[in-house]
């Protein structure tokens, strides 16, 4: 994730479940567990949503340009890595949790992903120099990052046509605002998270 994150960002018992390392749960690395940077209220995103999620886009992720907006423990990406990803694009604000990343990256001898330190909206405000066609968006809950990502993602040429856009969000927020062309594919709850995935028309 690309902001500073406090610890009633999300559930305890998510995140305490996702403490210390998360394990990568199918593809070439099925099973390997990776270390994860000790940052306060870092969320990583439960091994029951990631499989749920990947279960969804199990047709679309070999070979595909993989964009993670607040990567923090890098629990989509790498696993999106793990199952043929073309590419993918990590993008995380705190200092610890890129290093851990950039490690991470390096560990499991990843020549095609890059992991970029900085400010998630600064990134995606700029004019995008590639498209991507499976987008993560998980920022930290309640700190109101949602519209801006959404449109910035929407109108700075990051999504590639008919791509698959994954919304992960705190379940009190039951509605999200999203581009027409955006259509609702699959959506369900788990304890207090939200899970959306779009396709981009």
């Amino acid at each position: 994730m690309a902001r500073v994150r406090r610890p009633s960002n999300k559930s305890a018992t998510a995140a305490t479940k996702g403490s210390g390392q998360i394990r990568i749960i199918a593809g070439q690395w099925r099973g390997r567990k990776l270390p994860v940077a000790n940052v306060e209220g870092l969320r990583p995103t439960t091994d029951r949503v990631r499989e749920t999620l990947f279960n969804w886009l199990m047709n679309d992720i070999d070979g595909a340009r993989v964009l993670d907006c607040f990567s923090g423990s890098g629990a989509l990406g790498l696993e999106a890595l793990s199952r043929y990803a073309a590419h993918a694009t990590l993008l995380e604000l705190d200092g610890a949790a890129a290093k851990q990343l950039k490690r991470n990256v390096a560990d499991l001898g990843v020549t095609h992903a890059e992991v970029i330190q900085g400010n998630s909206l600064t990134f995606l405000n700029q004019t995008a120099t590639a498209a991507y066609d499976v987008v993560f968006v998980d920022p930290p809950f309640r700190q109101d990052l949602y519209n801006s990502t959404i449109a910035a993602l929407a109108t700075n040429g990051y999504l590639a046509p008919q791509c698959w856009i994954y919304v992960e969000s705190e379940a009190e927020l039951s509605e999200l605002a999203v581009p027409a062309d955006w259509q609702l594919h699959r959506e369900k709850k788990s304890g207090q998270v939200i899970s959306r995935l779009y396709r981009k028309g």
